[in-house]
């Protein structure tokens, strides 16, 4: 908690846009002055109240679903405009695009991946509409990760656009579109073209790209085995319907055995439904993998992002060593040894006068020394952003071991708790067999 001399002032956004005025107290830079880092040290988010809205236009109709976004200020020392809460209604879409924008304007952070648009490594009798109800919880629950992990961030909890997702009504794409962050994005041409013709990459991105396919690629097959293994076991649970349908129609016959029959047959009709609740548990588990196999690409952004700025040094590079060579060959005299233009001119007509080569040294010695500027600044573009992407990637790993182990306990106890019951229902159908 914050001492009580250190008061964090929240400015309410206006439809127009973020505030400009500078008269406003920056919230975060009297949060860091009251040591806190992140945006969840002093505001509850979540993503409530999924619901389905269709919009028809020029007789086209939309269907979509919309998330409640809510808000509350959770301490005391922070002053907020009314009383503290806030709420507002956002599309997938307005997701997808905060999260180009956090992708495009901070490219060193792993900027924390959306839940799927469609629902993939999932058993076969699970539903794939983007409309069922279960899928739509889930995606709730995924937004919602999404949401506290970038409130989470220290560098992410502080961008306006993102604070303005959460408290803008109207307004907010037009103050998305007005940063231009599109026009940051490198084109995949580049990114492709520089990565391939790097001559010194760094070693520690190749390492990560290698570690992005391996995490990908265990992470694919771990959700292949559960899919396989949940088709299984739902066949499995299923098939005990069986049982109970035998041992209903076995106790209309039998007498004596009338009861504890019927009462085994309840029992194996409960193991039967019993699978529909545990494998919509395990989705759960499911779909926080997914988001480890999302963020995979998360990590690759970071990797085109260094090799795109890598790529742009050793550029500057070719250009300032050619064009020393061209001001060393006119110092003495010589031509490119190469076919040229000029070249060919100077062998027709002669070569340049003493002025000529001077000027032409002059020249060349400010394009030198504007390409090494340029060298400088890409140059220190670049370290700045292997700085800051270590960082950042360093706060990742962290984040996912502490996840993993979570994901993976959590599986396991359920799954022990899931055996447990299948245990206790078999020890009363054993109690009913022993009554015969």
């Amino acid at each position: 908690m914050a001492d009580d001399d250190h008061t964090v002032t929240v400015p309410k956004y206006s439809p127009e846009g973020l505030s400009n005025d500078s008269s406003e107290e920056d919230p975060f830079e009297n949060a860091r002055k009251a040591g806190k880092k992140n945006l969840l040290q002093w505001m509850e988010i979540s993503v409530a109240e999924p619901e389905k809205r269709i919009v028809t236009s020029m007789k086209v109709q939309d269907t979509f679903i919309v998330y409640l976004i809510e808000t509350r200020i959770t301490d005391k020392n922070v002053k907020y405009n009314g009383d503290g809460t806030s709420s507002l209604w956002r599309r997938y879409s307005e997701f997808e695009l905060l999260q180009n924008y956090l992708t495009i304007s901070y490219p060193f952070v792993v900027v924390p991946p959306l839940p799927e648009k469609k629902a993939s490594y999932i058993w076969q009798n699970s539903s794939t509409d983007k409309f069922d109800t279960e899928f739509i919880e889930r995606r709730r629950a995924a937004l919602e990760i999404f949401m506290l992990r970038v409130a989470a961030h220290p560098i992410l909890s502080q961008d306006k656009i993102f604070i303005g997702f959460m408290q803008q009504e109207d307004g907010w794409k037009d103050s998305v579109y007005a940063t231009d962050f599109q026009s940051k994005a490198e084109s995949r041409i580049k990114a492709l073209s520089a990565s391939f013709r790097l001559r010194s990459p760094d070693r520690q991105y190749e390492e990560l790209k290698n570690y992005c396919n391996e995490l990908e690629s265990n992470i694919s097959n771990l959700l292949k085995i559960r899919a396989k293994m949940a088709d299984k076991l739902y066949g499995i649970h299923k098939i005990h319907s069986n049982y109970s349908r035998v041992f209903g129609e076995w106790s209309g016959i039998e007498k004596d055995m009338s009861e504890p029959l019927q009462s085994a047959s309840h029992y194996m009709n409960v193991y039967s439904q019993s699978v529909d609740g545990i494998l919509e548990e395990e989705e759960q588990y499911a779909d926080q993998l997914k988001e480890y196999l999302a963020f995979a690409e998360s990590l690759r952004s970071v990797c085109r992002k260094y090799e795109c700025l890598q790529y742009d040094v050793e550029r500057v590079e070719d250009n300032l060593t050619y064009k020393k060579s061209q001001k060393e060959m006119l110092e003495q005299g010589k031509t490119g040894g190469t076919f040229s233009l000029s070249g060919m001119k100077s062998k027709i007509f002669g070569s340049d006068t003493p002025e000529q080569r001077d000027q032409k040294i002059k020249q060349l010695e400010e394009q030198i020394e504007q390409t090494q500027a340029e060298l400088r600044t890409t140059t220190e573009e670049l370290q700045k952003f292997v700085d800051a992407s270590v960082r950042d990637i360093d706060r990742f790993k962290r984040q996912k071991v502490k996840d993993l182990k979570e994901i993976f306990t959590n599986y396991a106890v359920m799954q022990i708790k899931q055996c447990k019951k299948g245990i206790a229902i078999w020890t009363s159908a054993k109690d009913c067999y022993t009554k015969m």
